[in-house]
Order: structure tokens, then C-alpha cells, then sequence
């Protein structure tokens, strides 16, 4: 399997559900700014709804970043509204909910489950130009952490402005990076 790390985004046209509204979302909307796309196997289960919550409690420190958050799964937009409508921790949710029905968009980053006609848990990371910076796939029975989200998009953010530096684990906003170089091998 190829990496999607660095790859163009593919074309893709839906419908969400996003503030009240059901309104167009196509991948041309992810270019010009830094964008989460946020798949995740269906409405009404389990994990689901403490992942979109999660994410909803720091979607304003992610628009404060300039990123937009655009989850997905294969239910119709439609279904979003329901389950916006009589989830307390969904009504949460001030993010487009995108619709994906046919598995167009889950095809195009590698999460769709054809046999289930679902999407794996995947998280992933496009800067400004449509390229994805962070892909992140899970399994169904494991949760993601929007905080550790935020971390990466930080360092992401950093690294696109910061030409010659580099992130080390758990680096945060602040903390010292690296300039890699010949004199720094075998030093850390």
C-alpha cells in the first residue's frame, strides 16, 4: 500500500450537514486553508459520538489555528440531522458533518471497509495546497484523541513555516526543535 503522506487530495463532491443546514462540501473547499478530515465508521454507535465530541470541545482552539474540521462517515447527510438532532453530545458538533454515502470520499483516502460499507477511524492532516500532511488510520474499536490532534496540526504548522526544522516526539508549541544535520547524527 501506498503512503498518502504528501499526495494531492483526490476530487470528491458531497453534501453536510453543518449549523442547521444542508449545504455542498467538494474537496475544493479544503484548499486555502488547513483542514481535518475526520472519518469514522457510522452514526448512532458507540465510540463514535466520544470521538465527535471530543473534537467539538476543541473545535474552537482548531479555528483559532486556521483548520477547519470536516467529519465523515458513509451515512447521508440526512442521517446527520437525526442524530444531531437526539445526540446532546453530537448537537455539540459546530463542524460540517459530511454525508458519504457511495464511499466515493472513503475510497479516496484509503478507509473504506467494502464489506461493511463503512470507514475505518481516520484522521487526516491536508495543508493549504490539498496535500495531506498527517494520515492517521485506526481500528474500529480504538478512539482518537483530539488533543494529541491539535499537537500534530501544531507541529505541522510549524514545520510548513519553519524551512530546515523539524519536530521531535511530543514536541509542543515552544519547545525546542531540530536542524538536522550531519554534526547532529548520533547526537540525540
Amino acid at each position: 500500500m501506498a503512503s498518502l503522506i504528501n499526495t494531492e487530495i483526490k476530487p470528491f463532491k458531497a453534501t453536510a450537514y453543518h449549523n442547521g443546514k444542508f449545504v455542498p462540501v467538494s474537496s475544493e473547499d479544503l484548499k486555502g486553508k488547513w483542514s481535518v478530515v475526520f472519518f469514522y465508521p457510522a452514526d448512532f454507535t458507540f465510540v463514535c459520538p466520544t470521538e465527535l465530541g471530543d473534537l467539538a470541545d476543541y473545535y474552537g482552539e482548531l479555528q483559532k489555528m486556521g483548520v477547519e474540521v470536516y467529519s465523515v462517515s458513509t451515512d447521508t447527510h440526512f442521517t446527520h440531522k437525526a442524530w444531531h438532532d437526539a445526540s446532546d453530545t453530537i448537537k455539540k458538533i459546530n463542524f460540517p458533518m459530511v454525508g458519504d454515502p457511495t464511499g466515493a470520499i472513503s475510497r479516496n483516502f484509503e478507509v473504506m471497509i467494502e464489506e461493511e460499507g463503512l470507514a475505518l477511524r481516520g484522521t487526516f492532516v491536508i495543508n493549504p495546497e490539498g496535500q495531506i500532511k498527517v494520515a492517521e488510520i485506526h481500528d474500529l474499536g480504538i478512539g482518537r484523541s483530539a488533543k494529541e490532534l491539535v499537537r500534530k496540526i501544531q507541529a505541522a504548522q510549524y514545520v510548513a513555516t519553519h524551512d530546515g526544522e523539524v519536530c521531535p516526539a511530543a514536541w509542543t508549541p515552544g519547545a525546542e526543535t531540530l536542524a538536522p544535520s550531519l554534526d547532529l547524527v548520533g547526537k540525540i
